[in-house]
């Protein structure tokens, strides 16, 4: 097997020096300097180099040993080595093709299995093979960590928690709850999915290169069963009409949408905005809004029942996206595609 090409630091997982669980600044440049590759702009790559960080991320993550754990966006490995010492079962997901081969020296000799490929069109069924259960650690770039979060809740059931680190004002939407100015389409997906916390925050300082911006950690539980039982595609259709025009009383933003009567079934006032309903809420109108089954004779009820109006989500989904600062802390970003923009969801 071949060794990695920086063995001291993978050392204390083969009996070598304890204190040794990361790269160091020099040798981060060091190893891209002698493969002739500069950290990408584009992919946001920021590369971890403190061990205290690496540590903290681990222990935030709760892992038990020998959990599998899908790390999306390893990069030079820098947290990698800190999640098999604390005893995790690793698969690294690196979209860096360049990278790749120094990942591969670096943490295969560790157990680590490493794979090529973009967390935004990988086949995850395959990937998450042979456990029932998976962690996320995932250090993700600006402008995919909302979509990839949302789409992971969606769609892979098999992670059940995540610990992701994007920046701040990212990380704020993705946990944020009614009265938080950050609340917003994202918080209440993830709210329907599952239970968000900030879990701390990272300087700009532990990055290579330094970014300008900061950093924070969420950590992320799936529930059991969603928060609500109301219908999703309805449920996030009268979410995304209703921020689609934040600033606007129910009344008026879901006009299309919603009755009269569907409100006072719901409990909902149609003078409340967007922000202040949470998810429960959100389903009680979703669940007001739903077609009435047929009666017993097998008419239908009445074109006055409260409904959701035919052609719903043809014309009035709102996209609420914005544009992000370039320079972004990912640590590790590789594992995902798409370049830095200002905003997100």
């Amino acid at each position: 097997m071949t060794r990695p090409r920086w063995p001291e630091v993978a050392s204390h997982l083969v009996g070598g020096d304890a204190e040794r669980v990361t790269f160091t600044p020099t040798e981060i440049q060091g190893m891209l300097r002698a493969h002739g590759i500069a950290p990408s702009r584009a992919l946001g790559q920021n590369f971890v180099a403190d061990p205290n960080t690496v540590r903290r991320i681990a222990r935030v993550a709760e892992l038990a040993p020998g959990q599998p754990v899908i790390e999306i966006g390893p990069g030079l490995g820098s947290l990698t080595v800190a999640l098999v010492e604390a005893g995790a079962r690793v698969t690294a997901l690196e979209l860096d093709r360049h990278l790749v081969p120094i990942l591969r020296e670096n943490v295969e000799p560790l157990g680590v299995t490493v794979l090529e490929g973009d967390a935004l069109t990988a086949d995850w069924p395959a990937i998450l093979t042979g456990h029932d259960e998976w962690a996320l650690v995932a250090n993700l770039p600006y402008n995919v960590a909302t979509p990839l979060v949302l789409d992971l809740l969606d769609d892979v059931p098999a992670i059940t928690t995540m610990l992701v680190m994007v920046q701040r004002e990212v990380g704020e939407r993705l946990a944020a709850g009614v009265g938080d100015k950050a609340y917003g389409i994202p918080s209440v997906k993830v709210s329907y999915w599952a239970r968000a916390v900030l879990a701390g925050r990272v300087p700009a300082s532990v990055f290579v290169p330094q970014p300008k911006v900061e950093s924070v950690l969420v950590r992320i539980t799936r529930r059991p069963a969603p928060a609500v039982a109301a219908d999703p595609e309805p449920l996030f259709r009268l979410v995304r009409a209703g921020f689609g025009q934040r600033r606007k009383m129910l009344r008026r933003s879901l006009h299309d949408l919603v009755t009269d009567d569907a409100f006072a079934a719901a409990g909902v006032r149609p003078e409340a905005r967007a922000e202040e309903l949470d998810v429960e809420a959100w389903g009680r109108l979703a669940d007001a809004c739903a077609p009435r089954p047929p009666t017993a004779q097998g008419e239908r009820l009445d074109e006055g029942s409260p409904r959701v109006a035919d052609g719903v989500g043809d014309d009035v989904v709102v996209e609420a996206r914005e544009e992000a600062p370039e320079d972004v802390p990912d640590g590790v970003r590789g594992g995902v595609r798409g370049g830095v923009r200002e905003g997100e969801g």
